[in-house]
């Protein structure tokens, strides 16, 4: 049985929840962020779905929770230009 699971149960315990709901709100950031340079078609509905899960989660860092998602909307938005703008699903310098 995983230390973070309640012997009774094998439910995880509300301090092993709160941890992976803060990892969540972390991961999300960062994969938000990155995905502003890279591979925004696949971080940016990523960093949405891990801050979502993790406000849903009752995160102790909502504010980076809304910040991945704000940042996944950021890249979903910065795709729709670049498609827009020459057609390609990727970075174009010519």
């Amino acid at each position: 049985m995983s230390p973070r699971a309640d012997s009774r149960t094998g439910a995880a315990t509300p301090a092993a929840r709160t941890r992976d709901a803060d990892a969540m709100a972390v991961t999300g950031f960062v994969l938000g962020l990155v995905g502003l340079l890279v591979m925004n078609v696949i971080l940016g509905p990523t960093a949405v779905v891990l801050g979502a899960l993790a406000l849903r989660r009752h995160t102790t860092r909502p504010g980076r929770a809304r910040l991945a998602i704000g940042l996944g909307l950021a890249d979903v938005v910065l795709l729709v230009c670049l498609v827009t703008a020459d057609g390609t699903w990727s970075w174009s310098l010519t």
